[in-house]
């Protein structure tokens, strides 16, 4: 193990499951949403969450719901309300979170590597922006030794308290951390506090970064 990596903080969405493109294009398909409908109200959404470049806009639904300010019922009857089917009908609310995310799935290789980490005295945390949908907790004991939901804490990132309560947990300080996501303003925000950032977009990528950075041995993939 590395000298100066004795930690790794990982998001979930996105680096520990199926890409959030696939995910969601998926989900609008089984529900008939209109694709373009969605991204249309989702950029006005996001660009409110993430107005500034930084991710600390107060102008979007997104950023109550993923501090745990906002009721996922009200968020879902929200955004419902601004989503047409490709018919024209109406989006029905009731468990739209959970629609949405159940085609996410683990990726089964990324795990490996952090128990793999774990197992090589390299702490672990989970560090995730949630959106008040369920978590595959049974997989955590065994890859975590810290877990942050954004909701459960009432922070989210990229604000820098989240990535300090993170740290806590973990008992080390920044420069001994590297921290994964697949969104940019996050990971800029972890590496101006003084983490090592990794924006993952390749799970193979990831896993020879994480190997060369935290000096760690993991498995190659399976074939």
């Amino acid at each position: 193990m590395s000298a100066t990596c004795r930690g790794i903080i990982t998001d979930w969405g996105g680096v520990l499951t199926s890409p959030l493109h696939d995910t969601i294009d998926a989900w609008l398909a089984a529900d008939r949403i209109d694709p373009e409908r969605y991204r249309t109200v989702m950029r006005s959404w996001v660009a409110g969450a993430y107005g500034n470049g930084n991710g600390d806009g107060d102008g979007s639904p997104i950023h109550a719901l993923e501090r745990g300010e906002v009721d996922t019922g009200e968020f879902e009857r929200a955004l419902a309300a601004e989503l047409r089917l490709v018919d024209g009908g109406e989006v029905p609310a009731a468990g739209l979170i959970e629609r949405m995310f159940s085609r996410f799935h683990p990726v089964d290789e990324m795990y490996a590597v952090l128990r793999q980490a774990r197992g090589q005295g390299v702490r672990t945390c989970l560090l995730s922006n949630s959106w008040g949908n369920g978590y595959p907790r049974d997989r955590f004991a065994d890859s975590f030794d810290a877990v942050v939901i954004s909701g459960e804490v009432g922070m989210r990132k990229p604000e820098p308290e989240i990535f300090r309560h993170a740290l806590e947990l973990t008992g080390l300080s920044p420069a001994e951390c590297v921290f994964i996501d697949d969104i940019e303003h996050n990971v800029r925000a972890a590496v101006e506090l003084g983490m090592t950032g990794i924006l993952h977009r390749d799970p193979a990528e990831t896993r020879d970064r994480l190997a060369r950075t935290c000096g760690i041995a993991v498995d190659p993939p399976p074939p």
